[in-house]
Order: structure tokens, then C-alpha cells, then sequence
């Protein structure tokens, strides 16, 4: 596996772990993502935690993840998050909502969709911080979708779109069930389309929201370690 693709989970050293709750693997793809992430406040983590920066793109999200997961670099009890930023598909959506998956689905025409059914928790948290969320359907793409495209993911039902988290959420449930989630930056929509994200208007916004939605995910986690009742 190419540096880039896991050094992110290399240099946390989590080889070796005790016992104990499972950590937490947050991915991402991009460097201004994982920058975001490392910025937030890492107060109230449960358990370790584990962010992997997968580069871009479905191939690149699922290898990276299949190699964390199977590698050693977290255990494989992990539950795992895909984060980053999307682009949002509903008239009306702004850059700085964040999208929490119901599910996710692939670019590849016949791709299962991957269920989130451990949402309570993520959409109270981020309500709590007065977060304007919206779920549905995540779509993945192998490339910048645009225009009619867009268009056309809208018309089956998808409410956002990004290139890692429905191969990052495949691959983690490939070996059979565990806790997964898709939580989602809106940086591009309808009115907002995206140029460059470092210079569009609503960047820095999506930014701030990535960094402080991190410890929303430490609470998904620990709501994860409590009896079931």
C-alpha cells in the first residue's frame, strides 16, 4: 500500500492495541480535510481514534480503508465514519449543512446500498450545535459531477454526492457487519456550485463546520459502546 494512501493511520501507531473499546476510524481524502479533522477538539474521544486519509476517489477510499482494516493499524472491531465535503443535490441546500447518510450507494451501475442504521445520536449532536442537517441517499462518484448529471443523481433519490464515502463504507462492512456512518460537508450546491474550493465564497464556512463537527462523532462512539436496550 502506497504511503500516501495509509500513512495517515501509520503515524497514529495504533498497531498494537489493548483490549478494550474498539477505536474509531475516521476517513477522509483530502489533505484540507484531514487538516480540518487534526483542528478540531479532540476532548471527550471514548476510545482511540484513527484518522486515515485515503486519497481521492472510490478505488484509492477502498483500498486504503480495506488495508487499515485488515493491516492492523485498528482493530477489526472499528466502527468507521466517512467524512469530508460532499456536494449537495436539493434546491435550497447551502455550503456549511452537513449531510448525514441513511445510506450510501456506489458509481457502479447495480451497487447495493450500504444502510447507516445508527443515526440517532450523529443527528442529535449536530442539531444540538445548530448545524443545518439534511439525510437521504449518498451517492458516489468517480469524478466531479455536474450540471444534468447532477440533475439525474437528484431524479433517483440521492440528496448528495461524493467520490469516497460509499467505497469507504463498502469496504468496511465487506467482512461482515459493524457500525458505519457518512457524515458529509456540503462545500458545492445548486445555487453554490464550486469552482475551487479554495476560493469559493462558502469554502471557509464548510471548513469551520467540518472542524467542529468532530466531537459529534466521539458521541455517535460512545453511544455505540452502551448496552442495547
Amino acid at each position: 500500500m502506497p504511503r500516501s494512501r495509509s500513512g495517515g493511520a501509520a503515524r497514529d501507531g495504533r498497531q498494537g492495541l489493548p483490549e478494550g473499546p474498539p477505536p474509531l476510524l475516521v476517513a477522509c481524502a483530502l489533505g484540507i480535510e484531514r487538516f480540518a479533522l487534526r483542528g478540531g477538539d479532540r476532548g471527550g474521544a471514548g476510545a482511540p481514534v484513527v484518522m486515515l486519509r485515503t486519497g481521492m476517489g472510490p478505488r484509492a477510499a477502498s483500498d486504503a480503508v480495506t488495508h487499515a482494516l485488515r493491516g492492523g493499524s485498528v482493530t477489526e472491531r472499528a466502527p468507521v465514519v466517512a467524512t469530508g465535503f460532499c456536494a449537495g443535490l436539493v434546491a435550497g441546500m447551502r455550503p456549511g449543512d452537513v449531510v448525514v447518510a441513511e445510506a450510501a450507494r456506489g458509481h457502479l451501475p447495480g451497487a447495493p446500498d450500504v444502510p447507516c442504521s445508527d443515526n440517532g445520536p450523529l443527528l442529535r449532536a449536530l442539531k444540538e450545535r445548530g448545524v443545518t442537517v439534511h439525510t437521504g441517499l449518498l451517492r458516489g462518484s468517480d469524478h466531479v459531477v455536474r450540471g444534468a448529471e447532477r440533475a439525474g443523481l437528484r431524479a433517483q433519490g440521492a440528496v448528495a454526492v461524493d467520490m469516497e464515502s460509499a467505497a469507504t463504507l463498502e469496504a468496511a462492512t465487506r467482512d461482515g457487519a459493524r457500525p458505519v456512518a457518512a457524515v458529509r460537508v456540503i462545500v458545492d450546491a445548486p445555487e453554490h456550485e464550486l469552482v475551487r474550493i479554495g476560493t469559493l465564497r462558502g469554502g471557509m464556512s464548510a471548513f469551520r463546520v467540518l472542524r467542529s463537527i468532530l466531537p459529534v462523532f466521539f458521541e455517535w462512539h460512545r453511544s455505540l459502546l452502551l448496552p442495547r436496550r
